[in-house]
């Protein structure tokens, strides 16, 4: 049987978004990886993965994420990912549903900060992923979210 290599784009916000993100990175070493983040500080640190930074989005800045947006429409229609995966927040929403548009599978994997409810940007992605996770199994619900434990 051939071994089939998909690639698969990580994106995530800087710090504990991107902190979870990079913990999860191993479960997708047999594939191209390739990891997006807003941090130029924090991005380092992912052997074997290319290393691309984006402008930080958030729902405070419609500039900078239409900027953002724009930097991950272009990524994204160039390296042609297989799938996507995202912790969060804005730019992961924003890749997620770019991806799904140019037919990526998306992965979302809620942060483990949200203990009481889905994040905002989570339930925004919810309807455009193939795939959502919960770190906390109290929010998995039968409508979609699923919870197969934590990252931290």
């Amino acid at each position: 049987m051939k071994n089939h290599r998909l690639r698969v784009m990580c994106v995530s916000s800087a710090g504990g978004h991107l902190v979870q993100l990079k913990l999860v990175l191993p479960a997708f070493a047999e594939h191209d990886l390739i990891l997006v983040s807003t941090g130029e500080e924090d991005i380092g640190g992912a052997a074997g993965a290319t290393l691309y930074q984006i402008p930080e989005a958030s729902r405070w800045s419609r500039i900078q994420t239409m900027l953002c947006a724009w930097k991950l429409m272009r990524l994204i229609w160039r390296l042609r990912p297989s799938v996507i995966v995202s912790t969060g927040a804005a730019p992961g929403f924003l890749a997620v549903r770019i991806g799904r548009f140019f037919g990526a599978r998306t992965v979302w994997l809620d942060s483990v900060a949200n203990v009481e409810d889905i994040s905002l940007a989570g339930k925004l992605a919810q309807p455009h992923c193939d795939l959502f996770l919960t770190q906390w199994p109290a929010l998995a619900v039968e409508d979609g979210i699923h919870c197969a434990g934590g990252v931290l």
